[in-house]
């Protein structure tokens, strides 16, 4: 399974070096290219990848102001390229999976992508496990009085009685026996039994 990438990026040289390094890796696929922030918030909302390749300078926007102006449920895992080292601090503040700097360096950039995808894919797995889970309880519905037992089959001696639970006050152990109270009257029974309700 290959990721959706987006590179954004107002240089043309490092959108050349970032689309060559994405290509010669197997688990990446570039699905857009944007120059400016403004582009960017358009590409992101219309192809929602799974990974941005983002710088922070940029005209109109700069990337912080990208990632504030998405809804929190389409941000993409975010990957910041820059030839700044100072915004380091506030790109881990943001989630980002890594920052790398200008010019990027090809083990570096395997590093990080290694890393991204690991995570990614293991988001993706638990999100698959999430909606399966939610589908299977949205397909069988329970209703609260089915999780319940109904009755219960009691067996004392050679007598086998059927009791309705809402009938029982309170059950309560009597050494070797069970006493079961309904109302006013209190059978002791040496050993009980379940019966599922149908």
């Amino acid at each position: 399974m290959k990721l959706s990438t987006i590179i954004i990026d107002d240089e043309p040289l490092a959108i050349t070096r970032m689309r060559q390094l994405i290509r010669e890796e197997a688990s990446l696929e570039i699905v857009g290219e944007c120059s400016d922030g403004l582009e960017a918030l358009d590409a992101i909302k219309t192809l929602s990848p799974d990974l941005i390749f983002l710088d922070i300078k940029m005209p109109e926007m700069d990337g912080f102001e990208v990632l504030k102006s998405l809804p929190e449920d389409r941000l993409p895992s975010v990957i910041f390229t820059t030839a700044y080292d100072q915004h380091a601090i506030r790109a881990f503040e943001t989630h980002a999976l890594d920052y790398l700097l200008k010019p990027i360096q090809e083990s570096r950039f395997k590093s990080a992508v290694t890393r991204a995808v690991g995570l990614i894919e293991s988001q993706k797995a638990s999100e698959q496990a999430r909606r399966l889970l939610s589908f299977i309880s949205e397909s069988t519905p329970q209703e609260e009085s089915s999780r319940y037992l109904k009755r219960l089959t009691i067996k004392n001696l050679e007598k086998v009685s059927v009791l309705k639970t809402t009938d029982i006050d309170y059950v309560e152990s009597a050494g070797n026996y069970v006493a079961v109270h309904i109302g006013k009257e209190s059978k002791n029974f040496n050993r009980c039994s379940r019966e599922n309700p149908l």
